[in-house]
């Protein structure tokens, strides 16, 4: 009895306001050194002159108009979002489909088929990228093998070098990441209600479009948010498999903080890019509650 009463948790108002204070500690410092001192840090920059020491000169809005006046950045970030949308609509349509058949009909073999999805987070982002640079090369695996299957007779330069190829290096390079919250969102639809659908005569596309389909939206919406967010900043893969026409907004962010050293201008585009993205994120909450509000 005794060991049974020393195994209950202390109740809360017995908690050690300093116990508390250590726990919070490390999360708090992270929170606001690594991502609250951080955003303070570009918003900042980005108000600043450019005199090419690190932190700037004066107060301007300067920035900010060039961005807003330019129309070069207004044709990169719209080519952004339209490849940042692209890759989404690809991930999401691949990774629905893998994830239906892990939550429903995986049975024992889900584990391993779990263990598989996660498996190219063990492998570098950028070897994955160089991997299909070297399949959509022009002498790459791809026209090889049209050629030896003799669909055409010399290699092409339509692969490598296009927005296409980018939307395909990042639709795998997240896949991962789609598939996972959207399997969640699914395996947690209650079995029940698959059985009273069939119950009632629903045939399986029904049952799919009535129920399974409204209920994994929340995932579906979370897992669209985790593979547009980082693809709308990307600048590796546009480097890599893109070429000039397929230059991004994080391409100009990291020449701003590269090549060109005009670290506020930088900072200022960083700051329109973010202000994109928390616009999109507030409406997919929006249509999150709507989901949530009709199931």
């Amino acid at each position: 009895m005794s060991t049974i009463a020393a195994a209950r948790p202390l109740p809360e108002n017995r908690i050690s306001p300093v116990f508390r204070f250590a726990m919070l500690l490390p999360g708090g410092l992270v929170t606001f050194f690594l991502i609250l001192f951080a955003l303070g840090l570009v918003v900042f920059l980005a108000f600043r002159g450019n005199d090419g020491s690190l932190l700037g000169v004066g107060l301007t809005a300067e920035n900010f108009l060039t961005v807003a006046t330019d129309p070069l950045y207004w044709t990169v970030t719209l080519r952004s979002l339209v490849i940042a949308g692209l890759v989404t609509l690809a991930t999401v349509a691949a990774a629905y489909p893998v994830a239906y058949y892990l939550a429903f009909h995986a049975g024992r073999r889900r584990n391993l088929l779990l263990f598989l999805v996660t498996l190219p987070f063990w492998t570098s982002y950028l070897l994955r990228v160089f991997a299909w640079k070297i399949v959509l090369a022009y002498n790459g695996v791809l026209n090889s093998a049209f050629i030896e299957t003799g669909l055409w007779s010399q290699p092409t330069l339509a692969f490598l070098n296009t927005p296409a190829a980018v939307v395909v290096t990042l639709a795998h390079a997240y896949a991962p990441f789609a598939i996972l919250p959207i399997y969640v969102a699914l395996d947690t639809i209650p079995k029940s209600l698959l059985e009273a659908a069939s119950d009632l005569g629903a045939r399986p596309f029904t049952s799919f479009r009535r129920v399974v389909l409204p209920n994994s939206m929340p995932g579906v919406l979370a897992a669209a948010l985790v593979v547009f967010v980082p693809t709308v900043g990307d600048y590796v893969t546009p480097a890599m498999v893109g070429g000039p026409a397929s230059t991004m907004i994080g391409t100009l962010i990291q020449s701003q903080f590269g090549k060109a050293n005009d670290w506020p201008f930088g900072a200022a585009l960083s700051v329109c890019v973010m202000l994109v993205i928390l616009c999109v994120v507030l409406v997919a909450r929006g249509a999150d509650r709507r989901f949530g509000s009709r199931t």
